[in-house]
């Protein structure tokens, strides 16, 4: 068999069996009914189906969930415009056990098994750079884009990804704490420290609450506010991706600043190192006993997460030199190069895409919409973040047109600090990653 055939493949292949056999299995049953019923199975017989992978089931009646219910919605939609059935097939982490959801699509993906995919950003490049998932820039929605989402998601020049939403990372603080202390929002990383100075000189033991996914939010703030804010970003991207310049150069001030932030005590490292996003750092921001946190924008609408604070909450950019910045990793959905119904997943895409569906996603999910021509109704707690990023004031956090990977790298390599690693030893790391991706490209740096 091609690329060989292992366990994995073997377990997954008797998965679909068994679902095959499932299915036959009812067939049978409505075959022994009346006339009808056998008009309604033949009907069916004949409708088409595109599948789809990814980390959610259909929801099910009467269950509340915005994420979910406004992305069958936008599904509903497609599958009455085209008349067909959108398949889903769902990750679940106890099917795959070792292996993560990425893991996973990647594997899927390879082996030609789905339509299309929700995909991660590291997932999208390295897919997009094998040339695995097709080109989407030729869809009719791709007009109506920011481009934001264009940047993250092109590949070898190839738009290969596009997502239903902007997930934007912003620093979440609990304004009644500054407003305690006379503390103005910080804007700069000097003004950043000295916030946390006052606070742990007025007994706030530890002022920001970290968990060891999301610092390396700080870095990407401050190491690429000139390269997508200066007007050059294509140039300098470039000569990363030649080896002209170091990835690590723009990396070292945001290092410097969480080693910063670690040896003066406004960040509890070793207790980071074992949080889980939320979980962890929520608690006591909730309960006012630490006034910053960091999250992605939806948290601010999650009851489950900040969505309902006893007290005046702001979500704002992160400390960099040109002032409040917020950090935008971009996921997408891509179509498989060799799907067994390409048309129709293309054609599902550009509905549920379209500035008609995403008017109803971003209207349920209160989220930013990656269509430039649909405007989110946000909660005031949002709307410093959303004023910056529709002044077009941002960094990528995932860029796919970056030759290094970025979100998934930075975030192990900020663990490494946080373990102890020197801001010397963490910079070895990413020109090693470097060198790494030159030598895959077969392109010599300086």
């Amino acid at each position: 068999m091609k690329r060989g055939v292992t366990k994995q493949i073997i377990k997954k292949i008797s998965a679909a069996i068994l679902t095959a056999v499932m299915t036959l299995g009812l067939t049978a049953c409505a075959v022994a009914s009346d006339t009808n019923e056998k008009l309604i199975l033949n009907d069916t017989r004949e409708r088409k189906f595109v599948n789809l992978f990814g980390p959610m089931e259909k929801s099910k009646p009467n269950v509340t969930n915005a994420a979910r219910s406004a992305f069958d919605r936008t599904i509903e939609m497609a599958e009455k415009k085209l008349d067909l059935t959108v398949e889903y097939r769902t990750y679940t982490a106890e099917n795959y056990q070792e292996k993560t959801y990425d893991d996973v699509v990647l594997d899927r993906v390879r082996h030609n098994m789905d339509d299309f995919y929700l995909m991660n950003p590291d997932t999208i490049l390295a897919l997009g750079a094998e040339g695995r998932i097709l080109d989407l820039s030729g869809l009719d929605c791709v007009e109506n884009l920011r481009d934001i989402v264009k940047t993250a998601n092109t590949v070898d020049g190839k738009l290969v990804a596009i997502p239903q939403e902007v997930a934007a990372y912003g620093l979440f603080v609990n304004k009644d704490m500054f407003d305690k202390y006379e503390l103005e929002l910080p804007n700069t990383p000097e003004e950043f420290l000295e916030c946390c100075r006052v606070f742990k000189e007025n007994g706030i033991s530890t002022p920001v609450g970290a968990n060891r996914w999301w610092l390396e939010t700080f870095v990407f703030a401050q190491g690429y506010a000139d390269l997508y804010n200066g007007g050059n970003t294509e140039a300098e991207i470039a000569a990363l991706n030649k080896g002209e310049a170091k990835y690590s150069d723009y990396m070292r001030p945001g290092f410097e600043f969480l080693q910063e932030m670690i040896d003066k005590g406004y960040i509890d490292a070793k207790t980071a190192y074992t949080y889980e996003a939320i979980e962890g750092e929520g608690p006591d921001f909730l309960a006012q006993k630490i006034p910053i946190v960091m999250a992605y924008w939806g948290a601010a609408n999650a009851e489950t997460a900040y969505g309902k604070p006893e007290f005046n909450m702001q979500v704002i950019g992160f400390p960099s030199k040109l002032g409040q910045m917020p950090v935008v990793p971009i996921t997408g959905y891509g179509v498989c190069a060799e799907a067994e119904h390409q048309e129709d997943a293309l054609d599902v895409l550009d509905i549920i895409l379209s500035d008609e569906a995403l008017e109803i996603y971003t209207e349920t999910n209160k989220v930013i919409s990656p269509s430039k021509n649909v405007e989110v109704d946000c909660i005031p707690a949002l709307k410093p973040l959303n004023e910056k990023i529709e002044e077009g004031v941002y960094v990528l956090g995932s860029n796919a047109g970056m030759n290094v990977e970025q979100w998934g790298n930075t975030c192990l390599i900020v663990r490494e600090l946080l373990n102890g690693a020197t801001v010397d030893d963490c910079m070895a790391q990413f020109d090693k990653l470097q060198q790494e991706a030159l030598e895959k490209a077969g392109t010599s740096g300086n």
